[in-house]
C-alpha cells in the first residue's frame, strides 16, 4: 500500500486469509478495523450481523478500503441442503449488507474501493481448457453461488465506488483452508492423488494472496473480477508429487473417485473436477508473483 497511513475495514478477519492480510497491513503501519458479530471490545472493532443485513455503518466512515472475506467454509461439512443455504447466505447476504452500508455513507466518507471475495468456482469444471476472467460462469452449485455472491456487490458499484471481486484459487497455507488439511495427511504418509490425478488445481501461496489483495486495493485501474491464482496451474498428480518431495514422504495411496463420492457426496464433483484458471488481469496490471510454481509454493507454506 502507499506509505501514507490508511484505514482498512476487514470482514472475515479471523480466517486464514483475513488473519494474514490484517497482519500485513498492521505491520506496515495501517489501521485495521475488524467487523465482528458480537459487541465490540476495542475501538478497532465494528459490529455487524451479516445474515440479518445489519452493519454499524458509522464505523466504516472514512475507511480507505472495505474488504469482505467472510463466508462459511466450503469444505467444512457435507453439502446438505441446509449447509448449502448456509454457504449461500453467509456470502450473498453478508456481501449485500456491506455493499449497501458503504453505498449509504456520505460521498466524502465512502471508501475508495470495495474489495469482495469470490472464488474460481465461478468457472465450474474447465477440463484441460485454460480460462481467464473473460470466460463465462460454469454450471452447478458453486458457479451459481459465485454468480450470486458477485452480483451482491451491486449497491457499492452503482454508488460509484470502485468495486473489485477477487476470484480466489486454492490458497496454500498450513494454518487453514484446503491445504491445512492436506499437510497432516501427507506428513503421515497418507497422501496420494485424487481420482486419476489429471484434474488441474489453480493454487496461490498465502504470501502472494495477501500481496495480490493489497495490489487490488492500491491499483485504481482495477475493478470487476480478478483471478487470484498462480500463473501455472498444476495437475493433482503434479501437486501430489511435489508434496511428497517437499515433505519427504511416499505418495503411493491414491484415493479412488468412488471413495471420494462416498465420503464427500456432491462436493466430490468439485474435488475431482478440473479448474485451469489463469490470472490474466492480475499479470497485466503489473503484479509479480513471489512463488509462481507449485513446489516453491508448498515450501513457502512450510
Amino acid at each position: 500500500m502507499e506509505t501514507t497511513r490508511s484505514r482498512v475495514a476487514v470482514a472475515g478477519a479471523s480466517g486464514l486469509i483475513g488473519t494474514a492480510l490484517t497482519r500485513s497491513l498492521t505491520e506496515d503501519g495501517h489501521e485495521v478495523v475488524r467487523l465482528v458479530r458480537r459487541a465490540p471490545r476495542t475501538k478497532d472493532e465494528v459490529r455487524w450481523a451479516p445474515q440479518q443485513g445489519r452493519v454499524d455503518t458509522a464505523g466504516l466512515a472514512g475507511c480507505t478500503a472495505v474488504v469482505n472475506l467472510a463466508g462459511a467454509g466450503i469444505g467444512d461439512h457435507r453439502w446438505t441442503a441446509a449447509y448449502k443455504r448456509e454457504l449461500r447466505d453467509s456470502r450473498v447476504l453478508g456481501t449485500a449488507a456491506l455493499a449497501s452500508a458503504v453505498a449509504s455513507l456520505d460521498e466524502h466518507e465512502r471508501p475508495g474501493v470495495f474489495l469482495n471475495a469470490s472464488a474460481i468456482g465461478y468457472y465450474g469444471d474447465t477440463g484441460q481448457r485454460a480460462v481467464d476472467e473473460s470466460a463465462p460462469a460454469g454450471d452447478g452449485f458453486l458457479p451459481s453461488l459465485c454468480v450470486e455472491w458477485e452480483e451482491a456487490t451491486a449497491a457499492a458499484r452503482e454508488a460509484g465506488i470502485r468495486t473489485v471481486v477477487a476470484r480466489n484459487g486454492l490458497v496454500v497455507g498450513r494454518e487453514g483452508g484446503a491445504w491445512g488439511r492436506l499437510f497432516p495427511l501427507f506428513k503421515a504418509g497418507l497422501g496420494g492423488r485424487l481420482g486419476d490425478g489429471r484434474q488441474y488445481w489453480s493454487y496461490i501461496s498465502l504470501h502472494d494472496e495477501v500481496a495480490a489483495l493489497r495490489h487490488l486495493i492500491d491499483t485504481p485501474a482495477l475493478s470487476g473480477p480478478v483471478n487470484l491464482t498462480a500463473p501455472d496451474p498444476a495437475t493433482n498428480r503434479a501437486v501430489t508429487a511435489a508434496m511428497g518431495r517437499v515433505l519427504h514422504r511416499p505418495t503411493l495411496l491414491p484415493v479412488p473417485a468412488a471413495a471420494l463420492r462416498l465420503v464427500l457426496g456432491e462436493m466430490a464433483g468439485d474435488v475431482l473436477g478440473s479448474q485451469r484458471v489463469l490470472p490474466t488481469r492480475l499479470l497485466e496490471s503489473g503484479f509479480t508473483f513471489a512463488f509462481p510454481g507449485i513446489e516453491e509454493t508448498i515450501r513457502a507454506a512450510r
